[in-house]
């Protein structure tokens, strides 16, 4: 296991949809494990492929007592009910903002081996299933900020120090 780079905006590849994944391999188990380590290190609820910049359909999360992977995740909404709270992103260090998701959800994946699994979460864990999944899409989550709020986050981000040296 090893601790990767964590990619920080600005890096192209977060702003790109990641392909799925095809073959089910060592190196995806190594990959998802990494990913583990990586998001552990760094404080975080969960991780995606393309934040260490690997271009994979693949996240790792650790919330609400659940800890896992995600290969080719989709997930739908399961009612109407949303959620309004606080998100930040390990690629956005110390910038978060209020952002609105689906309060339950069911995700569709599969697991390294490529068996099917499926998840039902409601709270963090739906809210980290949608950011997650967001950044396989390429959109980090201040896109689902309001307008206003997403200005003010912009103007963080460009006198941040992390984002003056890349």
């Amino acid at each position: 296991m090893a601790i990767r780079e964590i990619r920080l905006f600005g890096d192209p590849v977060l702003n790109s949809p990641m392909p799925p994944v095809a073959r089910f391999d060592s190196s995806l188990r190594t990959l998802v494990s990494d990913m583990l380590e990586t998001m552990d290190a760094a404080g975080g609820v969960g991780l995606a492929a393309n934040q260490v910049g690997v271009a994979a359909r693949v996240f790792v999360f650790d919330c609400q007592g659940m800890r896992g992977h995600a290969v080719n995740p989709t997930w739908r909404p399961l009612g109407d009910d949303v959620q309004t709270g606080g998100e930040g992103c390990l690629s956005v260090p110390g910038i978060g903002g209020t952002v609105t998701r689906h309060n339950s959800v069911v995700m569709s994946a599969t697991d390294t081996s490529g068996r099917p699994l499926t998840v039902r979460a409601t709270g963090l864990l739906a809210r980290c299933i949608q950011h997650e999944t967001d950044h396989l899409d390429g959109v980090m989550f201040m896109r689902r900020m309001d307008p206003e709020a997403r200005k003010e986050a912009m103007a963080l981000i460009r006198a941040s120090e992390w984002f003056k040296e890349n």
